[in-house]
């Protein structure tokens, strides 16, 4: 089965820095485009950023220059850099992973990591 596990939310003051990671293991044969997304109370899970098997990135305007994607293909890895958080960053970050194996291309999601920025 594959699986993706995150890791690296928690309780931030404002202004302060996390970093996500996200490990998927299992049958994999190829990992192409990589994302993070997020969700907040009450609302829709929503992008927020991208980053392609070739390491080209996007970003939405929200995160842009706060935020940095980027992947350790030999790990099967994929980080988020977030700095200068904002208390209207506090969401549950999910990450997930456009995933080759023996049955074919699926999308998978990660279960989840709460960021709270917060004083």
């Amino acid at each position: 089965q594959v699986q993706l596990v995150e890791s690296g939310g928690g309780l931030v003051q404002p202004g302060g820095s996390l970093r996500l990671s996200c490990a998927a293991s299992g049958p994999i044969l190829r990992i192409n485009d990589m994302g993070w997304y997020r969700q907040a109370p009450g609302k829709e899970r929503e992008l927020v950023a991208t980053i392609a098997n070739g390491g080209s990135t996007n970003y939405v305007d929200f995160v842009e220059g706060r935020f940095t994607i980027s992947r350790d293909s030999a790990k099967n890895t994929v980080y988020l850099q977030m700095n200068s958080l904002k208390p209207e960053d506090t969401a549950v970050y999910y990450c997930n992973a456009f995933i080759n194996t023996y049955l074919g291309w699926f999308l998978y999601w990660g279960q989840g990591t709460q960021v709270t920025v917060s004083s």
